[in-house]
């Protein structure tokens, strides 16, 4: 193997830079260890400090290598020692990493290696010759993540990942080591943390807390004692303590109705707050008061803002079979089909057991879901299908989905994965997961169901919040006829 050094000017100040004529994937991952080392886009060739230090330490990372020197006087001097060398490579305890890209960097088919550095990986290799194939089975892996050091897919050394990949891949990969026998089904918190995966990033953050944040507590414990759901109260208290913070020198028992009425009219004026965000904002003040700090009298007869009767928005169904084409993650498509096919909120989605989905009568069953009521929902024959493969593959214990660690899927990540859905399948571009579930009742009304029984699947306490959906369904539409079609004009 063979590496091509030049002497090149770099922001006026001259380096050596180093072009390799063999594998670049482990070229990339070895220079990185150089202190110093960068990458120039325009030459498309990495380069290091000039000096004899650098020099020495690229010579020991890459041995094995004839080095061709141009236009550079740069030589080895050997006064130099050998700890001088150490200390400019980072990492240059792992250089068995060399071993082991060597034994597969020629290969072109897909290989597997036990990770270098973390103990609870693997390393997934895959060609470019070979992207347009795997790709996409490869970015199923669950908790896979690209090292753009090692130029690989890193993967769980899981049980999970192993059924995945026999299931998947089979005989198309090759093996360069000997799979253990007492692999855990899936990673734990705790070996992230020993791995050093995820590194906690010490920045200062400012934190503008209320001076009389007591009174945010004490809101607090009203919510939690009449048992408010989380989301809720976490949303009050950041109202609240808006508030009360715009009068950060007055305590809020001292505050008059005069001072939340010009607090109101301020956020409608310059913060141009929606009327649904107004009526959270008196929820949480009223509540306040008449709970917490036994004022009724300041909250009585609020102006409540005027509703907005706005019509749900859709989805058509081709746009959801875009859609729900869109994800190459196996759980990510199971996630979001399930959202349609059954009209879930995102929360009662990710609050999903394993024991709620009742195949035997397909159905599935929503625990705890808006105004903490329970009910039941259909399971289709497709998701069903999809939802059996999931869980031959992932094999979740408790939450139907679960995160990269094992615990509850977050609202985030699955609002993350409808995003990218939407902008992949290029359908509207204003669309949110909850227009899903919109769409499921209006499908379902054009197909001819009853009023009552989507009214029962989407949970909603009274059905004139489901007739909402008979002003938007296109059935009927067809026999309407305007006046201006008759006219002879």
């Amino acid at each position: 193997m063979e590496l091509n050094i030049v002497s090149i000017n770099v922001n006026n100040q001259i380096r050596i830079g180093v072009r390799p004529q063999f594998n670049t994937d482990y070229f990339g991952a070895t220079i990185r260890k150089i202190e110093g080392r960068k990458w120039c886009g325009e030459q498309r060739l990495w380069h290091i400090p000039y000096n004899q230090i650098s020099y020495s330490a690229l010579k020991q990372l890459f041995e094995n290598c004839t080095i061709v020197t141009q236009n550079t006087s740069c030589q080895i001097d050997e006064s130099v020692t050998s700890n001088t060398v150490q200390n400019s490579i980072q990492n240059v305890e792992n250089l068995s990493l060399k071993q082991h890209i060597d034994g597969i960097q020629n290969l072109e088919q897909l290989s597997l290696i036990e990770h270098p550095f973390l103990k609870h990986y693997l390393c997934l290799k895959l060609p470019k010759s070979l992207k347009d194939r795997y790709l996409d089975i490869v970015k199923n892996i669950h908790g896979r993540r690209w090292n753009y050091d090692l130029f690989a897919w890193e993967i769980p050394y899981t049980l999970t990942t192993i059924r995945f990949i026999e299931t998947y891949l089979g005989n198309d990969i090759t093996w360069n080591f000997e799979p253990k026998t007492d692999l855990p089904e899936r990673l734990n918190p705790e070996m992230l943390i020993d791995n050093k995966l995820y590194k906690h990033q010490n920045k200062e953050v400012s934190i503008v807390q209320a001076k009389y944040e007591l009174a945010v507590t004490k809101l607090e414990e009203v919510l939690t004692l009449k048992r408010y759901s989380h989301r809720t109260i976490k949303s009050y208290k950041l109202v609240f303590r808006s508030y009360i913070m715009y009068y950060d020198g007055i305590r809020p028992r001292d505050l008059t109705r005069g001072h939340i009425d010009q607090y109101l009219l301020y956020c409608i004026r310059e913060k141009n707050i929606s009327e649904s965000y107004q009526d959270t904002i008196i929820s949480a003040i009223k509540l306040f008061y008449n709970e917490a700090a036994q004022q009724p009298e300041k909250v009585a007869n609020l102006y409540r803002p005027k509703k907005v009767e706005k019509l749900p928005n859709i989805l058509s169904e081709q746009e959801v079979i875009q859609l729900l084409k869109a994800p190459d993650n196996l759980k990510h498509r199971c996630m979001l089909m399930l959202v349609y096919s059954t009209g879930m909120r995102l929360g009662e989605v990710i609050n999903l057991q394993v024991t709620d989905i009742q195949s035997d009568i397909k159905r599935i069953h929503i625990r705890n879901a808006k105004g903490k009521k329970d009910r039941y929902t259909i399971l289709a024959d497709k998701a069903l299908g999809i939802l059996r493969a999931y869980y031959k593959i992932y094999r979740p214990t408790h939450w139907l989905f679960e995160g990269a660690t094992g615990g509850q899927y977050s609202e985030r990540s699955l609002q993350e994965v409808f995003t990218k859905a939407k902008v992949k399948s290029g359908v509207n571009p204003n669309a949110t997961l909850h227009w899903l579930r919109h769409s499921f009742a209006t499908h379902l009304l054009e197909k001819g169901m009853d009023l009552r029984y989507i009214q029962e699947l989407l949970g909603h306490a009274s059905s004139k919040t489901t007739e909402i959906y008979t002003h938007i369904t296109k059935k009927g539409w067809d026999n309407l006829k305007s006046p201006l079609d008759s006219l002879d004009i």
